[in-house]
């Protein structure tokens, strides 16, 4: 089997067209290597521990490893090759994190946002209350910001947040088929903690007190936001065992994505 050496940018290429079922981001490093800074999405498994647990790859994705300088992950890609691993494509990040140019995001996904040892339907509850978390943060840049022309791209993303929760409600009603309708459990929710930990009044008070060049500081931390959900939602896809749970988090990174790649088009907007 083949292995193909992806620059960064063809990697960055390659994530945007692909849907999150389809590859799975692998990072060969150790575990305070990705703590200090990985691409959003990335399943950690160092070098070490990838050798003995090989098997357990998934077959019928791509599978893509990346490391600090390009050494590792081809050891892996290689190894990975010579054992015939299923059938999807094998990728390797072609100068690794030195060379990585695009997204990164730091320390652990924040799972403790869920209770792993709780039913689907709560974890997915939860994850409703983050996209309400995100809706609220988004209206209230709108509404702070609402004579500029740039705002637009944060209405939208109050729009699609609040579609990500109707997208979650559906995988929960399949669980919970006599649960109640959308607007009345969603109403319910607090809202008040956004998907990479922040707590909502901790992002309005940092709204608040940006004073200069405040469309992009507000890109910034948006990406920062979508970045840390994408990598929460892979990761609970990761963890999570019932399909229904597994389907609706996949669902959701693959969202999240389509943000940040509107927020990073919006920056042109910033005047």
């Amino acid at each position: 089997m083949s292995i193909q050496n992806l620059r960064p940018e063809e990697l960055r290429q390659f994530i945007q067209r692909h849907h999150e079922k389809a590859y799975v981001l692998i990072d060969v490093r150790q575990p305070g290597e990705y703590e200090q800074g990985h691409i959003p999405g990335a399943r950690l498994l160092p070098l070490p521990e990838l050798v003995q647990t090989m098997d357990t790859l998934p077959g019928d994705r791509q599978l893509v490893f990346y490391c600090h300088s390009g050494a590792r992950s081809m050891a892996a890609a290689t190894m990975v090759a010579e054992e015939d691993i299923g059938s999807g494509d094998i990728i390797n990040l072609n100068g690794g994190m030195l060379a990585w140019d695009g997204g990164v995001t730091a320390d652990y996904p924040d799972v403790q946002l869920f209770n792993q040892h709780a039913a689907p339907s709560d974890m997915l509850k939860t994850a409703m209350n983050l996209e309400k978390g995100a809706l609220n943060f988004y209206t209230q840049v709108g509404r702070q910001h609402q004579d500029q022309p740039w705002v637009k791209v944060f209405d939208t993303l109050a729009k699609a947040e609040l579609g990500h929760a109707r997208t979650v409600y559906h995988f929960w009603r399949q669980i919970e088929t006599e649960g109640e309708e959308f607007d009345l459990l969603f109403n319910r929710l607090s809202g008040e903690v956004l998907e990479g930990g922040m707590s909502l009044s901790s992002a309005l008070e940092k709204i608040s007190a940006i004073k200069s060049r405040v469309c992009l500081r507000l890109i910034e931390m948006a990406l920062k936001i979508e970045y840390a959900a994408f990598d929460l939602y892979h990761t609970m896809a990761d963890r999570v065992t019932a399909a229904d749970a597994q389907e609706a988090f996949i669902t959701i990174a693959q969202a999240e994505k389509a943000h940040m790649q509107s927020l990073a088009k919006a920056i042109d907007t910033c005047n």
